[in-house]
C-alpha cells in the first residue's frame, strides 16, 4: 500500500516484515524438529546431539526450545506390577497358537497405552513357582526372603559349572578368546549365561514369558543379560552372523519341525565358524530314551533327521560326549556352492553366509570390523574417533555419577548406541551393557557384535522386551533429537521408568531443545533430576534418579 505521493506506507511495510519474521520463526522451529529425525541415525557424521550444529548457528540464537507444562501421572493398579506391554498374557488369546506365535511381541495400539506409573517399591520376582515345581532340578533354593541359585537344571544336576567345564573340553575355542558372544535359547533362569559371564563370554539369555513365572526377571535380578523372546514366526531382533556360539539345553524347541525353520534362524544369527550346542533330546538317546517317555526308535529317528538337516545347512558334527552334542557352522564356501537351492532353506543359507574374520577377544574390541564399511559414513577414522570420544565421556560420567563403575550399578542399557562406544569404555567395570540400535537407523548393531559386545534392535515407540524394574542405569544419547518425530517423548520416558529399578539412574545426553521438557516429565514421574554443567563438548547432561515410593492403591490379588 502506498501514500498519496506514491511512497510506500512505512506502517504497512513494518507490519509485513513482522508477519514474515513470525512465519520464518515458526517454520524454523518445525524444521529443527524435522531435521532431528532425518539426521538422527547418522550421529557420527551430523552430531545431532547439538541441534545448533545442524543449523550452523550459535546456541544463543536457536529459534525455540520445546516446552511442556508440569505433568503428573496417575498410579497404575498393583495388579500391573509385572506388566510387559508387548508380551501381555491377557492378550494372548487374540493371537495364533500355531508355532506359539502368541508368545511373540504383539504391542498394544497407541490408544491402549498406559500413561501411568507403577509403584517403585515392589519386590522383584515375588514368586517361588520354580522353587516348588522344579525343586528336584536345583534351579534355585529359597531361604527366607532370598533366592539362591546353585546352578542346577535338567541337564546339569551337578551344577552349571561342571556342565560348562565339560562343554569347554569339547570346544577348546571357549577358552582362548575365539568365542565371546553367545545366545541361550530357552534359558530358564540363565544359569548357563551367568557362568559364561564369569569366564569372559557375554551371553544373551532368551526366554518367553510363560507359566514359569518371570524366568527372565529372575535372570536380570541376578545381574545376567536376558530378554523376553521366543523363536517362532518372527526373526529374532539380532543381526545376521553375529553370535559365536548358540546353546539349547532341553529347551524343547522342535528343531526339525516346520521344515527346520527354527534351525534356519539359528543359522542366520550364527557367524561362520560358530558353534551350535544341544543337550537333551534327542542327544544321547541310546541311554536316555527311557526317561523321555518315548521309544528308542522314535529318538533315533529324531536324531538322524536333525543330523541330516544340519548337514544340509552346512553344519558338521564337531564333537559329542554324553548328553552334549556340538555342531560347527562351516566357513568354507565350497559347501554352499554345492547346494542347488531347491528350497527356502538353501536359498536363505546361501544368502546369509559370507565368512567374517574376527580377532580374538579382547583384541577384537578395538579393531575396526569389516562390516563397519557397510554402514553409511563408516570408516576406520570414524571408528577411532568414536572410541576416543567415549573414553573422554566415560571419565566425565564417572565424575558426575560416582556409583558408575561400582557394584551399585550392574545392569546397564545404552538406549541408542552407534558402534557400542559407551559399552566399550566401561568394559572393565563390573557391569554389562545391552546396546540398543533403533529399528529405523543404520544397521550398526552388526559392528557392535563384531566387537564382542551384545545388543538388540528396538523401536522406542514400543515397550522393550523386559520386565519392570530390571535395569540399574539407562543411558540416552540424542534419542529424542533423532526420533522425536516418530515417538511422543512422554511414552518413551514412561517406558524408561517402567524398566528402571527403584533408585536406578537415567543418564540423559540431549540438546538444550528438549531438556526443559524432559525435566518437567521427569518431575511428573517422581524422578530426582540434576542438570549438570556442560561437558567438554558443551553438551547438556541430565542425571536422574528414580525415587522409591509406595502405591496408595491395593492389589486385587
Amino acid at each position: 500500500m502506498k501514500n498519496r505521493d506514491g511512497k510506500p506506507n512505512s506502517q504497512s511495510e513494518k507490519s509485513s516484515r513482522t508477519v514474515h519474521l513470525a512465519i520464518m520463526f515458526v517454520v524454523l522451529c518445525g524444521l529443527s524438529f524435522y531435521l532431528g529425525g532425518i539426521f538422527g541415525s547418522e550421529k557420527n557424521r551430523y552430531n545431532t546431539n547439538d541441534i545448533s550444529k545442524v543449523f550452523g548457528v550459535s546456541k544463543e540464537s536457536l529459534p525455540c526450545a520445546l516446552q511442556v507444562k508440569a505433568v503428573n501421572f496417575s498410579q497404575c493398579s498393583p495388579d500391573l506390577q509385572d506388566y510387559t506391554p508387548c508380551t501381555d498374557p491377557k492378550r494372548w488369546k487374540k493371537f495364533n497358537v500355531h508355532r506359539l506365535a502368541f508368545l511373540e511381541r504383539h504391542c498394544p495400539p497407541m490408544f491402549e497405552k498406559e500413561g501411568m506409573l507403577s509403584s517403585s517399591a515392589l519386590w522383584n520376582v515375588p514368586y517361588d513357582w520354580i522353587n516348588k515345581q522344579k525343586s528336584n532340578q536345583h534351579w534355585l533354593v529359597k531361604e527366607g526372603e532370598k533366592f539362591l541359585f546353585p546352578g542346577g537344571g535338567t541337564m546339569f544336576p551337578n551344577g552349571v559349572s561342571s556342565y560348562v567345564d565339560l562343554m569347554q573340553d569339547l570346544i577348546p575355542e571357549m577358552k582362548d578368546g575365539t568365542i565371546r558372544t553367545a545366545i541361550d535359547t530357552g534359558c530358564g533362569v540363565a544359569s548357563w549365561g551367568g557362568d559364561l559371564l564369569d569366564r569372559g563370554i557375554l551371553t544373551v539369555s532368551l526366554a518367553p514369558r510363560d507359566n514359569h513365572e518371570a524366568q527372565v526377571q529372575f535372570a536380570l535380578e541376578r545381574g545376567i543379560p536376558a530378554m523376553l523372546g521366543v523363536i517362532s514366526t518372527q526373526r529374532l531382533p539380532f543381526p545376521s552372523l553375529s553370535f559365536d556360539i548358540a546353546h539349547c539345553s532341553r529347551c524343547l524347541i522342535p528343531w526339525t519341525e516346520f521344515g527346520g525353520v527354527y534351525l534356519l534362524e539359528i543359522h542366520r544369527i550364527l557367524r561362520p565358524g560358530g558353534f551350535w550346542v544341544l543337550s537333551g533330546p534327542p542327544v544321547n538317546y541310546e541311554r536316555r530314551w527311557r526317561g523321555w517317555n518315548t521309544t528308542i526308535e522314535v529318538q533315533r529317528a529324531d536324531y538322524e533327521k536333525l543330523q541330516d538337516l544340519l548337514t544340509s545347512m552346512c553344519f558338521e558334527l564337531y564333537n559329542k560326549k554324553g548328553d552334549i552334542a556340538v555342531w560347527q557352522k562351516l566357513s568354507d564356501k565350497s559347501c554352499y556352492k554345492k547346494l542347488e537351492a531347491p528350497d527356502y532353506y538353501h536359498q536363505s543359507v546361501t544368502m546369509v553366509t559370507n565368512p567374517i574374520q574376527h580377532a580374538k577377544w579382547p583384541e577384537r574390541l578395538n579393531v575396526a570390523p569389516e562390516r563397519l564399511y557397510d554402514v553409511r559414513g563408516g570408516s576406520s577414522d570414524a571408528f577411532k574417533h568414536d572410541n576416543k570420544k567415549w573414553e573422554v565421556r566415560a571419565k566425565h560420567y564417572k565424575k558426575l555419577l560416582p556409583a558408575l563403575g561400582t557394584d551399585e550399578i550392574r545392569n546397564v542399557m545404552d538406549m541408542n548406541t552407534l558402534y557400542g562406544g559407551f559399552a566399550a569404555a566401561f568394559v572393565d567395570a563390573p557391569l554389562w551393557v545391552m546396546n540398543v540400535v533403533s529399528s529405523y537407523s543404520a544397521n550398526t548393531l552388526s559392528v557392535v557384535y563384531d566387537r564382542g559386545l551384545i545388543g538388540t534392535f528396538h523401536d522406542w515407540c514400543e515397550a522393550f522386551s523386559t520386565y519392570p524394574r530390571t535395569y540399574d542405569l539407562l543411558h540416552l544419547d540424542g534419542l529424542f533429537t533423532s526420533e522425536s518425530n516418530r515417538c511422543e517423548m512422554k511414552y518413551v520416558l514412561l517406558e524408561m521408568d517402567r524398566i528402571l529399578r527403584p533408585n536406578g539412574y537415567a543418564l540423559i545426553r540431549e540438546s538444550s531443545y528438549f531438556m526443559d521438557s524432559i525435566t518437567a516429565i521427569a518431575k511428573g514421574m517422581r524422578w530426582k533430576s540434576e542438570n549438570t554443567e556442560p561437558g567438554a563438548e558443551g553438551e547438556n547432561i541430565l542425571i536422574c534418579q528414580k525415587q522409591l515410593w509406595y502405591s496408595s492403591q491395593q492389589s486385587s490379588r
